[in-house]
């Protein structure tokens, strides 16, 4: 009798460990495609906003090309630079916006 109930002790045992190593590898399996599927993400993010980036730097710049070219030929004085004509228009704007604030207040 004292056998048996050891013998069944010991079954239980080596059903329990048995069971605790399918659940760890069932979890290190999940943890190695969480991982992947992580690590995937992160490098579609990673390209799509270096791409954007690259596209934005781009549009960006050809927009100051263009904007200094249009200042250049059109909005400069005799001997002045593109960045004093860009200044000189900026305060004059904002002469402009004050003026017209002013006029409304009175």
């Amino acid at each position: 009798m004292q056998q048996e109930v050891e013998n069944k002790k010991m079954a239980k045992s080596k059903l329990v460990k048995t069971n605790q190593k399918i659940a760890e590898d069932v979890i290190g399996g999940y943890k190695k495609i969480e991982t992947g599927v992580v690590d995937g993400y992160k490098k579609i993010e990673t390209g799509a906003v270096g791409g954007y980036k690259k596209i934005e730097t781009a549009a960006v710049g050809g927009f100051n090309k263009i904007a200094d070219k249009f200042v250049d030929n059109y909005l400069t004085k005799e001997g002045e630079s593109v960045e004093e004509a860009r200044a000189r228009l900026t305060e004059e704007q904002n002469n402009r916006k004050a003026s017209r604030k002013a006029g409304i207040r009175q």
